[in-house]
């Protein structure tokens, strides 16, 4: 809790949040804001941390790892979810979420269920 680091070890995809909704929607408390991100929104909110498009709420499976206190990944709300196109992948820029394009994540959405397994590596 409060270190915004991307859990690691096994977990599932507890809750898939968005279907249907159309690229870019933008995410407040995992309900979509009725906004959609471009770059006049983006300019009017720099401070904001875009969750967009769909939301993969992920929990652990790893008691005392990921699951349960202070390392629960779920209490935390860790999120694979989309961002901008602008955005870099791959390096810290979330509060421990995992964030994907919107198209490959809108794909990825579209092929897994709750309880998918993921597993997240160094």
């Amino acid at each position: 809790m409060g270190s915004e680091c991307t859990p690691r070890g096994a977990h599932h995809i507890r809750i898939r949040i968005g279907d249907g909704c159309p690229e870019n929607t933008v995410f407040i408390g995992r309900r979509p804001s009725g906004e959609i991100h471009d770059q006049q929104l983006a300019q009017q909110h720099p401070e904001r941390d875009w969750i967009l498009t769909r939301i993969l709420w992920l929990s652990g499976d790893e008691s005392g790892v990921n699951r349960g206190g202070d390392v629960d990944t779920m209490r935390r709300m860790i999120y694979i979810h989309g961002t901008p196109e602008s955005e870099p992948l791959g390096v810290a820029g979330s509060h421990g979420c995992i964030r994907m394009h919107n198209r490959d994540l809108i794909t990825m959405f579209d092929m897994v269920e709750t309880g998918t397994a993921v597993l997240i590596e160094e």
